[in-house]
């Protein structure tokens, strides 16, 4: 745990520093870039060694396999349509992606890649264009009536188009700062409790029993992470789901 002084540097724990000395200092490869790497051979290990054997009875690895794709394919037409099968590869990558980075900086000497807003903010910026693309290539013209539904009358158009045209354009900055908020949050709060452990532990026996409160506190902080950690990336699938169904139908 970082302390500075009498200070604690909770923010320390998100900058960025290269590795693999030389070949990382001259592609500027950070200790996020060897976490998305990660992330990516996890999400497609669980495919590989899960279907490999493909069993009548399957084991744990492929029971795994199979529930995810399971899962990830019922949301995806549940939510868009029979169309949805089309972008089934998309959202099982975006879900899988984002949780393995939630959970992996969780563990000790880990990092969270999804704590920085860059990187949340090119995976929205990725699924806001083809969500977009969809929409045109699908409708084409009609897909800006999407911003004056039908019905509506005409003299609320000029306050309605430019409130539809914001909330279409917000979904740049809700999509990327919830994830990104969750993460730094969580993570700020599990420095600062761990960083009470050490001083108030080294303080002396006095301060032992809030020493060991605070660790309670981390321990528990702890499961609320992992908790977050799946609900985050459940949230961003959803909510891709949410935004193909409006593309291909408009609605």
């Amino acid at each position: 745990m970082a302390a500075e002084g009498h200070g604690i540097d909770v923010l320390g724990q998100f900058q960025l520093h290269t590795v693999g000395a030389a070949v990382g200092q001259s592609v500027n490869f950070t200790q996020a870039n060897l976490m998305m790497v990660l992330a990516a051979g996890l999400t497609l290990a669980i495919l590989y060694f899960g279907t490999r054997k493909r069993a009548v009875v399957p084991g744990r690895l492929q029971a795994l396999a199979e529930l995810s794709y399971t899962f990830i394919h019922n949301m995806c037409t549940d939510q868009i349509g029979e169309e949805g099968k089309k972008f089934f590869p998309l959202v099982f990558a975006l879900f899988f992606f984002i949780l393995f980075g939630n959970l992996i900086g969780i563990w000790p000497y880990a990092f969270t890649f999804t704590s920085h807003i860059a990187n949340t903010l090119a995976l929205t910026v990725l699924v806001w264009v083809l969500t977009t693309a969809v929409a045109l290539r699908l409708h084409g013209w009609k897909f800006f009536t999407y911003f004056a539904p039908p019905g509506v009358p005409v003299a609320l158009m000029p306050l309605l188009i430019p409130i539809e045209i914001l909330s279409y354009l917000s979904r740049l900055i809700s999509l990327s700062v919830r994830l990104f908020a969750n993460m730094v949050a969580g993570h700020m709060m599990l420095e600062v409790f761990g960083a009470f452990i050490v001083m108030l532990g080294a303080a002396g026996a006095l301060y032992w029993a809030p020493a060991g409160l605070s660790f309670a506190v981390d321990v528990v902080l702890i499961g609320f992470e992992f908790l977050v950690a799946v609900l985050q990336a459940y949230v961003f699938a959803l909510l891709t789901c949410i935004y193909l169904h409006d593309a291909v139908h408009l609605h």
